[in-house]
């Protein structure tokens, strides 16, 4: 048989197999659609086409809604400076390397070599062409070498396409992942200034409650020079007063802590605000319930999406499990001429090659290959359930959310009603224990029940505050206008190796 007749044999094998690449075996991924309802229970708005455009365009930047330039503010910053956003950046570039690395595989590998140098064998071994002994044997020899050695795996079953299938399912789970890291950051950024400015209305509150208690302390001791009152009123009332401005200190350092927290969501030290966010300012006005919401949107929320990524991937890997029970086929190609002498290199009989194509058929490996299927199996079916479990969260979310800010809008306002009865009590109390009408007992439970009904009112303000906050979170709403970080690596290839401008390696 001569080398024209193998090298046909060889092109015919290797053209069946390559015409073969086109099968790919393992299920191919099928969306798991969850038909959710037309509207939220909670929600009974018919929404037109024009309402939904409306909330779609306020969702994807739903913090300019409290029309707050500060927030707006801080928004910024911690897009720009937070590290975990920019470390999930990251993450994203790790992934795509790593699918780029899967995708590699479906082209020749080749590598290139030379040597050359002494080498020296052992004549004291009787089966050695040379006997031992003999004068005329020569151990010593110049060795010369160069060559490339390389091998190409034909994709025939599609576990390399299964691989590069599974990698980029992964690449788009940690893009919705970081999508998802963006929502959460949002939120806190949003939460933080909305206690940081309740703390500070609290502080102010508990101010003007200090005042109070140092008038009515004032009072009582000019009623008692004037042989009104009594030495039992004037410890009341100085008890009163240390009391006030005691719960006054714990707000100043709640003020201090969220102002650190905020700058290290915005990716810098702690204190670095502290002045400037120190300065109080009114907490924000409450938006307006959106016009809009389809129960669709729950589509942009990224932990969904990254759910069903990750089921794609899993069944992805099915793919790849069954492939492994497949015949493997692969070419191995060398090229490696061998000589003494450099003159000699480029001669024919220095010529050593083979071109080969090579098949495995996996025979008996005691049932790990059927087990890593079914273990592949199991995992994308419970990746789909964990996607459907995350979708009913999502929903549950969304309708607690509704109800909250629903409900907790006549709460607020009953409760801004008591703070301001309360306080027109406790004036005609100071007034009336001035007048000698009523006792200084009067004067402490009206002036205490303002201080709760005060607080009470503040806090059903910040819940109503969260309560949007929440809402907009679990929309899954933010993250739409944002671009993802155009992270690049520090350091580059190109100048670190000068065939990588030649080749991608």
């Amino acid at each position: 048989m001569n080398i024209n007749s193998v090298t046909r044999r060889t092109g015919l094998f290797l053209t069946a197999a390559i015409f073969l690449t086109g099968c790919t075996v393992g299920p191919r991924y099928q969306p798991d659609r969850m038909k959710p309802p037309a509207k939220f229970t909670e929600d009974d708005h018919a929404a037109t086409p024009e309402e939904i455009e409306e909330t779609d365009r306020e969702l994807k930047q739903w913090w300019h809604l409290f029309k707050d330039p500060e927030l707006d503010r801080l928004v910024d910053k911690a897009i720009a400076g937070n590290y975990d956003l920019q470390a999930a950046g990251q993450h994203i570039l790790a992934e795509r390397a790593i699918r780029d690395v899967q995708a590699s595989q479906w082209y020749p590998q080749l590598d290139a070599d030379a040597g050359g140098g002494n080498v020296r064998y052992s004549i004291n071994i009787e089966n050695w062409p040379l006997r031992p002994g003999n004068p005329a044997n020569h151990p010593d020899a110049n060795y010369l070498t160069y060559g490339m050695a390389g091998s190409w795996q034909l994709d025939v079953f599609g576990r390399i396409r299964r691989s590069v299938e599974a990698q980029k399912y992964a690449v788009e789970a940690t893009i919705e992942e970081r999508r998802a890291l963006m929502v959460m950051i949002l939120s806190e950024v949003a939460s933080d200034y909305m206690m940081l400015r309740d703390q500070q209305l609290r502080l102010e509150i508990a101010n003007n409650n200090i005042h109070v208690a140092q008038d009515a302390y004032d009072l009582t001791n000019r009623l008692y020079l004037e042989g009104v009152g009594n030495t039992m009123q004037i410890a009341q009332a100085k008890a009163e007063l240390d009391s006030q401005t005691a719960a006054r200190e714990p707000l100043k350092t709640h003020i201090s802590q969220i102002t650190h927290a905020l700058d290290v969501l915005m990716g810098q030290m702690p204190g670095t605000s502290e002045i400037e966010l120190k300065v109080a300012k009114p907490l924000p006005k409450v938006p307006e319930f959106p016009a809009a919401l389809p129960s669709i949107v729950l589509a942009n929320r990224p932990d969904i999406r990254t759910a069903e990524r990750q089921y794609a991937e899993a069944t992805a890997r099915i793919g790849m499990a069954v492939a492994q029970l497949y015949p493997n086929f692969s070419i191995p190609i060398s090229f490696n001429p061998n000589a003494s002498v450099m003159s000699q290199m480029t001669e024919a009989a220095t010529m050593s090659w083979q071109f080969l194509m090579m098949a495995s058929l996996p025979l008996m490996h005691g049932g790990k290959m059927t087990s890593q299927v079914r273990a592949t199996q199991a995992a994308a079916e419970a990746s789909r359930l964990n996607y459907r479990q995350t979708v009913l969260k999502g929903f549950r979310e969304v309708e607690d959310a509704m109800a909250a800010w629903h409900d907790d809008e006549e709460h607020t306002e009953l409760l801004a009603k008591a703070a301001e009865d309360s306080a027109l009590a406790s004036e005609r109390a100071r007034k009336l224990y001035a007048a000698g009408l009523v006792g200084f007992l009067e004067v402490l439970t009206t002036e205490r029940t303002t201080l709760n009904a005060q607080n009470a009112e503040a806090m059903a303000r910040l819940e109503r505050l969260q309560d949007a906050i929440n809402l907009y979170t679990a929309l899954g709403a933010g993250w739409q206008g944002i671009a993802l970080t155009n992270t690049t690596l520090p350091v580059s290839l190109e100048k670190q190796n000068i065939l990588a401008r030649a080749f991608q390696q």
